[in-house]
C-alpha cells in the first residue's frame, strides 16, 4: 500500500498580514521546516499545493524534491487544496497536512499508517487534530468539500469512516498569528538549546 502526504500551504495568511510559509524559525523559512519533517514520515511521496506568494515562496524554500501543485483557486478556501492535492496523487492513501504545522512529533503519523480505515485520525488529548490518514475511496468525497474548512465537519457526519488514534500530548501548534510566530519561535529556540 503506497502512501502520499499532501501539504496544505496555498493560502494568503490573512490573519498574519504576511507570507506564514516564508516567516522564519532558526533561520529556515517555516514552509522549509514542515516539507523537511513530512519527508521524514512513512511516505512514498510529498506533495506541496501552493497558491498564494506562490513564486516567492518557490525562490527562498528549499522544498526538498517534493512536487509542487498550484492550485489557481486558492482564495475559495482549503477544500480547493485539499482537492488539487488529491488530484496529483497517485497513492492509495494520503496523509493531509498542514502547512503551518511545522512541530509533529514524526511518531505520530509512523503510528498512524499501521492502523486501518477509510480515516485514520490522531485526537491529542480528546481533540482530533492533523495530520488526517485519508484512504483514496473517500477523496470524491474530500474532493467534493468547499469553502476554508478542511474535513472535519465531514469526519463528523460519517463516524463510521474513522479510526482514531489516542495520543497523550497537546496538538502540534497552528502558526495563524504573530502571537504564535513568537511561541514557535521560543519552543524551537528550547528545543535547540536542549540538544546542545
Amino acid at each position: 500500500m503506497t502512501t502520499a502526504a499532501i501539504v496544505l500551504a496555498a493560502g494568503g495568511s490573512r490573519r498574519l498580514g504576511r507570507p506564514k510559509q516564508l516567516v522564519a524559525v532558526s533561520g529556515r523559512p517555516l514552509l522549509d521546516r514542515v516539507v523537511a519533517s513530512v519527508r521524514s514520515w512513512p511516505v512514498d511521496d510529498v506533495v506541496v499545493v501552493l497558491g498564494a506568494h506562490r513564486d516567492e515562496i518557490t525562490a527562498a524554500c528549499d522544498l526538498g524534491g517534493a512536487r509542487v501543485v498550484d492550485n489557481p483557486r486558492w482564495s475559495e478556501g482549503l477544500a480547493t487544496s485539499i482537492a488539487a492535492g488529491l488530484a496529483a496523487c497517485d497513492a492509495d492513501r494520503a496523509f493531509l497536512a498542514l502547512g503551518d504545522q511545522p512541530a509533529v512529533d514524526p511518531s505520530i503519523p509512523a503510528t498512524l499508517v499501521d492502523r486501518t480505515g477509510p480515516a485514520v485520525v490522531p485526537v491529542y488529548r480528546g481533540v482530533r487534530a492533523n495530520p488526517v490518514l485519508v484512504d483514496r475511496v473517500l477523496w470524491p468525497a474530500f474532493s467534493a468539500l468547499d469553502g476554508d474548512r478542511g474535513g472535519a465537519d465531514l469526519l463528523r457526519r460519517h463516524p463510521e469512516w474513522v479510526t482514531e488514534v489516542a495520543f497523550d500530548r497537546e496538538p502540534p501548534l497552528d502558526v495563524d498569528t504573530e502571537d504564535d510566530v513568537q511561541r514557535l519561535r521560543r519552543s524551537s529556540s528550547s528545543r535547540s538549546a536542549s540538544s546542545e
